[in-house]
């Protein structure tokens, strides 16, 4: 590290659960980030803060005038642009040094295998079922570790899913991918602005513990929040041996 960068990232080196050496490692990641709207700005946002090398965007939307209420690395004046490219200014103008790829597309089996296995960990931060169950599928493949979220009106949930761990479960040993399960979106449903910036933060959370070994990842659980009351809930998840993913 250079003296400005032990300047900027000072306050993590001085943790001793991180230090000079958790520091470097975040320094040295690469992160994929899978969706750059409420879920996805802040947990970019704090990733390049905290100085994660490269970071790479994928979303194959442009910004709306309705995402602004929620989404917020997007500006009004940048209504119109794509969404990949209006996070990465936003991470630009936070961080300079921070390498950032856009990749505006869907994040379809093709592109996913070819970045999840240049990814030291990757971020869910996708808006429906399919691409979840697209996105657990590549990182068992590639035995990348998995971060995802997902909120809907004032409900939030987090979970870590890890296959380089031998009992961690994954997204699909909680939710089946033949189960049925009816989709439901935010632009149907409504969606409270701030819990997304609290789960998004919190992918975060769990990304940076993983690329810089501080203290203890929440794999294999699963982490709900019930908004309106401010109520966390806590399930752990077992791995399911028939799993059609990962058993």
């Amino acid at each position: 590290m250079n003296d400005d960068q032990l300047l900027r990232y000072s306050r993590h080196i001085l943790l001793d659960e991180v230090g000079i050496e958790g520091q470097q490692r975040i320094l040295d990641a690469h992160a994929l980030v899978i969706g750059a709207g409420g879920l996805g700005c802040p947990a970019a946002l704090f990733l390049a803060s905290a100085g994660v090398g490269e970071i790479t965007l994928v979303d194959h939307d442009t910004v709306d005038l309705t995402n602004l209420q929620r989404q917020i690395g997007h500006t009004t004046e940048r209504v119109g642009m794509p969404k990949v490219e209006s996070l990465a200014a936003a991470l630009h103008a936070l961080n300079p040094g921070v390498k950032v790829h856009c990749l505006q597309q869907r994040a379809d089996d093709a592109l996913l295998d070819h970045a999840v296995p240049r990814a030291s960990v990757v971020l869910d931060c996708s808006d429906n079922y399919r691409t979840r169950h697209a996105i657990n599928a590549a990182c068992m493949r590639h035995r990348v570790p998995l971060v995802a979220a997902a909120v809907i009106r004032f409900d939030g949930q987090l979970s870590v899913f890890d296959p380089r761990q031998p009992d961690s479960p994954c997204y699909a040993c909680l939710f089946p991918p033949d189960a049925e399960f009816e989709e439901v979106q935010c632009s149907t449903m409504g969606v409270f602005a701030p819990l997304v910036g609290v789960m998004g933060s919190l992918q975060a959370t769990e990304a940076l513990k993983l690329l810089s070994g501080a203290g203890t990842p929440m794999t294999g659980q699963l982490l709900m929040l019930e908004g309106r009351s401010m109520e966390w809930s806590r399930m752990r998840a077992h791995r399911n041996t028939e799993c059609k993913v990962c058993g």
